[in-house]
């Protein structure tokens, strides 16, 4: 019979009736009947079924939780398009300050003059790194952002009187996965523009496709393959020549940083991600920002309201803006994000933020030498932040896939790297395996990484069983993912009482 350790169960099944964290002293003011204080609130007509444990299991409970999860904190974390990199503790530090805290988003303007002259800094910085003179901090998240800068090139149009002709979006295939579904939500049809030899635009292609129907290209520089695109500049005059517009997706701006500035070679719009460039924590579904950066003549459409610095000194929030697209984001947007990316950059400075960029492309250049031959590299040239490898040697002489891999990365305290993206369609057939080092990572965790990676390698030629099924380390075996997705079994006592 199998023995189980209690702090390895479900609080549910180390449940028992009586059980208390606490207890509440007797109550020093007059009881009141809940059904009356509620009246007109449906109740539940018995209490919820929660678990009822003692202090001492519920602490062991949660630490050994945390134990069991994944973080840049912990171990090695190259998810790529992802950028995963450390996040300073002096961000957090900081942002627990009572003056950021304590501050309701309702204060008078004239008690909220620090938060405002921080988001004015803030979009300062970005628009000098962007090289585009207007930026708006409200949306909440990258793809927020795509939808944000969408909806305010729509807005130009509409003021133009030609929201009804320019109907298409112009997406390359090497381009993040968000960029047609934010392009579809916003009512747009998508095109999709296929890469050439090299994994960049195809140029003659890109003319035949823009028209007097094109509203805008959403293009990913550097792209989801991990390399630059030599032609922003020429793009950019293929399209303002038909009167569209050049959005650039900045989710990979940790590669160019202070050394590129879209607005440069003609970008129209971009969105940032604070989360990943700028150190907010990244994951488990946020906290996220992902402001733009428009040029002069899609900056009256941005959303309000629009912090400002006033010719007297003092900061307001400027409401009265005819053409704004409105808001996207309640207030001024995720706040404590903006203030922990504020330190981040306010501590780098302009010569840090160039340096983090070259770090992180000497990073993933150096992952890229010391792996070649031991796997297959999808485009072998000087690459970005990212490199992109595939399964195509494993595969072909073992069997084993790019999800095998990943999978055995796991025994080595290692996160897997992102996997099939870019799609199959990119890399002809191949499972993707896209690594991000980042420009926080030590050359002592490089060096491991490439170690257990070559070690992988060996593993397939020698025990293919073994890489098979992996991992053998976790308290969960490999589980059937398509299963899983497809065929969930969902439980919740709670639910089901």
């Amino acid at each position: 019979m199998a023995i189980t350790n209690p702090t390895d169960k479900l609080l549910f099944e180390v449940s028992a009736d009586g059980r208390r964290c606490l207890r509440l002293p007797a109550l020093d003011v007059p009881k009141v009947d809940v059904k009356q204080a509620l009246k007109g609130v449906k109740l539940r007509a018995k209490p919820a079924p929660l678990p009822e444990v003692g202090e001492l299991d519920l602490v062991r409970h949660f630490t050994n939780l945390g134990k069991k999860n994944f973080s840049t904190d912990r171990n090695f974390y190259p998810l790529g398009s992802c950028t995963m990199k450390y996040n300073p503790k002096i961000n957090v530090t900081l942002l627990s300050l009572p003056g950021f805290t304590k501050a309701h988003p309702h204060l008078p303007e004239a008690d909220l003059q620090g938060h405002i002259e921080l988001m004015v800094t803030l979009e300062n910085w970005l628009s000098e790194i962007s090289g585009l003179p207007a930026v708006t901090l409200q949306p909440a998240a990258g793809a927020q952002g795509e939808m944000t800068g969408l909806m305010v090139i729509k807005a130009y149009f509409d003021k133009k009187g030609e929201s009804k002709t320019r109907r298409k979006v112009i997406i390359p295939d090497n381009a993040h996965g968000t960029n047609p579904a934010t392009a579809a939500l916003a009512g747009f049809e998508t095109v999709t523009l296929k890469g050439n030899a090299e994994g960049n635009v195809d140029l003659n292609l890109l003319r035949s496709l823009v028209g007097p129907d094109t509203a805008a290209m959403m293009i990913t520089n550097p792209s989801t393959l991990g390399i630059l695109e030599p032609n922003m500049a020429e793009i950019a005059k293929i399209l303002h020549a038909a009167g569209a517009q050049l959005y650039m997706d900045g989710a990979n701006m940790n590669a160019i940083q202070g050394m590129v500035r879209p607005g440069d070679y003609g970008v129209d719009c971009m969105h940032f991600n604070l989360h990943k460039t700028y150190s907010v924590p990244h994951g488990s579904g946020g906290p996220g920002a992902g402001p733009i950066a428009v040029a002069s003549h899609l900056e009256p459409f941005l959303p309000t309201p629009r912090p400002v610095r006033n010719a007297d000194g003092s900061y307001s929030l400027d409401t009265k803006r005819p053409d704004t697209i409105g808001k996207v984001r309640s207030f001024f947007g995720n706040y404590g994000a903006l203030v922990m990316a504020y330190i981040y950059m306010s501590q780098l400075g302009r010569e840090g933020v160039r340096r983090n960029g070259e770090n992180a492309v000497l990073n993933a250049n150096y992952l890229r030498a010391r792996l070649r031959g031991v796997y297959h590299i999808q485009n072998d040239k000087a690459c970005a932040h990212e490199v992109v490898f595939t399964d195509k040697k494993q595969h072909t002489e073992n069997d084993i896939t790019a999800l095998d891999i990943a999978k055995r990365m796991i025994d080595y305290n290692i996160h897997p790297m992102t996997i099939y993206f870019p799609l199959p369609a990119v890399t002809g057939g191949d499972g993707a395996m896209m690594v991000e080092p980042t420009e926080t990572e030590s050359k002592e965790t490089l060096d491991y990484f490439v170690e257990v990676m070559k070690k992988i390698a060996q593993e397939c030629k020698e025990n293919p069983e073994l890489v098979k099924n992996a991992p053998h380390t976790t308290p969960v075996s490999r589980v059937d993912e398509k299963s899983a997705t497809t065929n969930p079994q969902l439980y919740c006592p709670m639910c089901i009482a």
